[in-house]
This record gives C-alpha cells, sequence and structure tokens, in this order.
C-alpha cells in the first residue's frame, strides 16, 4: 500500500505547519500519536485511517486474522472523546441488531424506535463479511447519509459518526463478498500491514500483560473533530489539482486489465482524502502528491478487474499504482 511516512504526514518536515482555522493539524497529530502508542508497526496505515477520519469517509481494514485490525479500530476510537460501539459479523446477525428497531410502548399505545449500535460517533463492525447480504446492506444509508431508516421513520446518527469496518480475505471459510455499491461507501480500504521481527516480538511482549488497547485515552472532544472536520472541506483545491485528482479516477475506467472503473462519488473521495493529507502536513492547499499518497487506499478497492467478480488487493492496488505513474501532472501545481 502506497502512502507518505507518518512523519510528513503528520507535518513534521522541518517547518511550521500552517494555522488553520479548526486545527485539523493538531487533532490529526494527537491521534497518530496515541494510536501508534499501542499499534505497532502501522504507522502509514494509522495515517491513512485518521486521513479518512479527517475526511468525514469511512475506513475498511482488510487482513488476515490475528493481524491487529480490531486493536487499530479500538485504538482509534478511544481516541475519540466519544461515544464507541461494536458488533461482531457473523452469519445470523440480523439487520435490526445493528440499526436498531420498533417495540411496542403500551405508554404510548405504539411502536417506539429503539436505537442499535450504529447509534455511535465510532461504530465499529468485526469481520463485516461474515456478515449475511441483508445484513450488510442493512449499513449502507448508515455510511452513505448518517442516517437510519426503520418504519418509516429516518433517525440522524449522532454527529460526528465514523464507522470502521474490518474484513478477512474475501477466500476464507464463511465470508460473503462486499458488494460493489457498499464497498464504494468506505473513504479508504488500508491493511494492518506486516510487522519485522523486531516489532512483532516487541507486541507479543506486551501484548502478554494484557491488551495495550486500553491504554489509549481520549485526545481529541468530540467538538475538535467537528471543527477540524470542517476545516478540512475548506481547504484550497486549484483546478490543476483538481483536474489531476479527477483525470486518475477517469483512467481507471479505461484501464486494459479493469472491467468496472471508479465513479464520481469516488472522485469525491479522493479530493476529500487528498484535503485531510494537506491538512497533517499543515498545509491549506492540495498538491499532486497529496493525491498520489492516498490514491490506492481510496480506489483500489472500487475497481473491478476482468475475470473478477471483485478487485484482489494487491492486483487493484498495481493497477492504481501503474495509472498513478502514467497519469501527468498538470503544469503550475
Amino acid at each position: 500500500m502506497s502512502s507518505a511516512p507518518t512523519s510528513e504526514l503528520a507535518g513534521q518536515s522541518g517547518r511550521a505547519p500552517s494555522a488553520l482555522p479548526g486545527d485539523p493539524h493538531g487533532v490529526g497529530v494527537r491521534m497518530i500519536q496515541a494510536v501508534n502508542g499501542v499499534v505497532r508497526g502501522s504507522e502509514n496505515t494509522v495515517g491513512l485511517v485518521v486521513c479518512a477520519l479527517l475526511s468525514g469517509g469511512h475506513v475498511l481494514v482488510e487482513d488476515l486474522p490475528g493481524t491487529g485490525k480490531t486493536t487499530l479500530a479500538k485504538a482509534v476510537a478511544r481516541a475519540v472523546g466519544g461515544s464507541f460501539a461494536r458488533v461482531q459479523g457473523t452469519a445470523d446477525l440480523m439487520p435490526a441488531d445493528v440499526t436498531g428497531s420498533g417495540v411496542w410502548d403500551d405508554q404510548q399505545g405504539g411502536l417506539r424506535f429503539v436505537p442499535g449500535p450504529v447509534f455511535a460517533n465510532v461504530f465499529l463492525v468485526d469481520e463485516l463479511n461474515r456478515a449475511a447480504p441483508r445484513t450488510q446492506s442493512a449499513l449502507m444509508e448508515a455510511l452513505d447519509e448518517g442516517a437510519v431508516t426503520s418504519d418509516g421513520v429516518r433517525h440522524e446518527l449522532p454527529d460526528p459518526f465514523f464507522a470502521i469496518g474490518t474484513q478477512n480475505p474475501s477466500d476464507q471459510h464463511g465470508t460473503f463478498a462486499l458488494p460493489e455499491g457498499e464497498l464504494d461507501r468506505f473513504a479508504l480500504r488500508v491493511g494492518a500491514g506486516e510487522l519485522d521481527l523486531h516489532t512483532e516480538m516487541a507486541v507479543v511482549r506486551e501484548q502478554l500483560v494484557g491488551p495495550t488497547v486500553q491504554n489509549v485515552s481520549p485526545v481529541v472532544t468530540l467538538a475538535d473533530l467537528r471543527q477540524a472536520r470542517a476545516a478540512v472541506r475548506t481547504l484550497h483545491v486549484a483546478e490543476p489539482a483538481m483536474a489531476h485528482a479527477v483525470a486518475v479516477v477517469r483512467a481507471t475506467r479505461s484501464h486494459q486489465q479493469v472491467a468496472q472503473g471508479a465513479s464520481s462519488r469516488a472522485a469525491l473521495a479522493l479530493v476529500r482524502a487528498a484535503q485531510a493529507r494537506a491538512a497533517l502536513a499543515g498545509r491549506d492547499y492540495v498538491t499532486p502528491d497529496d493525491t498520489k499518497a492516498v490514491a490506492v487506499s481510496v480506489l483500489a478497492h472500487r475497481i473491478v478487474l476482468h475475470g473478477a467478480t471483485a478487485a484482489p488487493r494487491d492486483a487493484a492496488q498495481r493497477v492504481v499504482a501503474d495509472l498513478l505513474a502514467r497519469v501527468p501532472v498538470p503544469l503550475g501545481t
């Protein structure tokens, strides 16, 4: 997975970061430092997850079982000072177990909506692709619109709302492939990554005492996060930078290995993630380098390759990397 080092993402490049309203740089740096304190050897992945958080999108963490996906998600949740809920994806998990449902209330003489666990500021769906397609579909409205409709009544989710889904590789026993429409609702897909020997030994030793994620305390408030997200949306995107991002997305639709390219929603997600990356670097404007740093994570899960019902992760990443090398950067950026 291609991404910039966390030190660069955090704006620690030897110059003072720009003072941005809402302080998305400071919010992002505090989040990265808190999560890196317990998630070892995944600095680039952590930086990308925080990009998703600041951009207002959601993130899908995909890797083999036991590689720290849930620890990463829990650490992010604990670093945000808000409500947190988790559900475990299983074949018998029902939509109402996630979204909530109406129950009869004798005093009201009618149905009363009881919110499900999705009504949290940070919502973790562990092993999402072990849930049945019907339950996966129930999440679509929540991911896309920040709301849930039950018995014809729309219920708004908390603000901010950030969903983290984890999934095992789709060829494992008991998994259901996520439909393209649901994958498109996740702003970024990242992997936990493989640890080197020294880091893996350190992780095992730390976990002998107990789960280190319990040591993470909130480092940002909900108000901090709302203001930071609003500030990220205001970052300047010059026409050449916008043209480059859109050109990369459009190029996925004509690549010889791609059967189904990325949509306009993907272009919007790419630009928003680039804005978040620029904010983490302490800038108030987006450059093509920001787009390149997040493009693989934003686009690879949104394309379908020829002969595949979904894009194999490594192959799709290579396709996006190839496009980034081919698409020219406009002059003046």
